[in-house]
């Protein structure tokens, strides 16, 4: 008995053909439409309206019509068989316009906010039903995937346990952000000028040292970070108001522009190429492997790879 309701009583196979009969009232088209015989379809009809003690289809001329009993059935007939396809049908192959999900995504606060307007105009052309929560990076991403917690991990994966699938998305070089009248944005730009302008640093754990001091140091050059703080979006809001020097993830050169950008652009800081050696930003996503083959979830990661890297359409 996989159902329940009036027709709990009725096997996946009479809930079907149950169905096909009462939409199509004839026996041969109901049939054809599940590819049997009208000799046996007759047999199946017998056999439900000795289940439903019901005749169901009643001859009117060259017509059959439903009884109020058959009326009263189809509806919930038709839901019973869309819920058996469901849960019959390969988890990737999913239609996002009935999907009804909420997926939690841990995210650093700038990319969070290249994310969400993406994802969430997705979601609201392609499939309505589907929330999103963005959760700051709060966990370690592999006990968290792993308990289910987190759905996706989105930026820079560095973290993770050996069984997390890792998908990289976008490569980015960092640039340094700097409000329009910053003494930085006019002239040229040397390794000695960026270390003696004041800088905001950008860390979860407070750490005041980074790349950026590494090669600076191999110039013999030392800058001073006058303020830590632990999000790109507050650093770059700093930046816009006062004259420090916070770094900002950009496109490589002659690549695909950076929803990552967006924020600082917005802000109206300018954002100059920094004239020393650093190694690039690796942007991706980590799941964990349950849902590797879950429908919902793959239309999930899509829509994450199409809002940071547009290219993979």
């Amino acid at each position: 008995m996989l159902v329940s309701g009036p027709v709990s009583h009725l096997d996946a196979n009479l809930a079907v053909a149950l169905d096909a009969l009462l939409t199509e009232q004839s026996v041969t088209r109901a049939a054809a439409r599940l590819r049997t015989s009208p000799a046996a379809m007759s047999r199946t009809l017998a056999r439900l309206r000795r289940v439903l003690q019901d005749p169901l289809l009643v001859r009117a001329g060259q017509a059959m019509v439903p009884t109020p009993r058959a009326e009263a059935l189809r509806d919930e007939a038709a839901a019973v068989v869309r819920s058996l396809e469901a849960l019959l049908t390969p988890s990737g192959e999913v239609d996002p316009a009935v999907l009804r999900r909420t997926f939690t995504v841990q995210a650093a606060d700038l990319v969070g906010a290249a994310l969400a307007p993406g994802l969430l105009g997705r979601a609201r052309r392609d499939a309505p039903g589907v929330s999103l929560r963005v959760l700051a990076e709060e966990w370690e991403a592999g006990p968290a995937l792993r308990d289910g917690r987190v759905d996706l991990e989105v930026g820079a994966i560095d973290h993770v346990d050996p069984e997390t699938r890792v998908e990289d998305l976008v490569t980015l070089r960092m640039a340094a952000g700097v409000r329009a009248g910053h003494p930085l944005a006019e002239g040229t730009l040397t390794p000695a000028r960026l270390a003696a302008a004041e800088h905001v640093a950008v860390s979860r754990r407070g750490r005041f040292t980074g790349p950026l001091d590494a090669a600076l140091a191999d110039r013999g050059l030392e800058r001073r970070v006058t303020a830590v703080l632990p999000g790109h979006l507050a650093a770059m809001a700093l930046a816009a108001a006062d004259d420090v020097v916070c770094l900002v993830p950009t496109a490589l050169p002659g690549g695909p522009s950076s929803p990552l950008t967006e924020a600082a652009h917005a802000l109206g800081l300018r954002l100059l190429e920094i004239p020393l050696p650093l190694p690039p930003v690796s942007i991706g996503m980590a799941w964990h492997p349950r849902h590797t083959a879950d429908g919902a979830h793959q239309w999930l990661r899509g829509a994450v790879r199409q809002v940071l890297r547009p290219a993979a359409g």
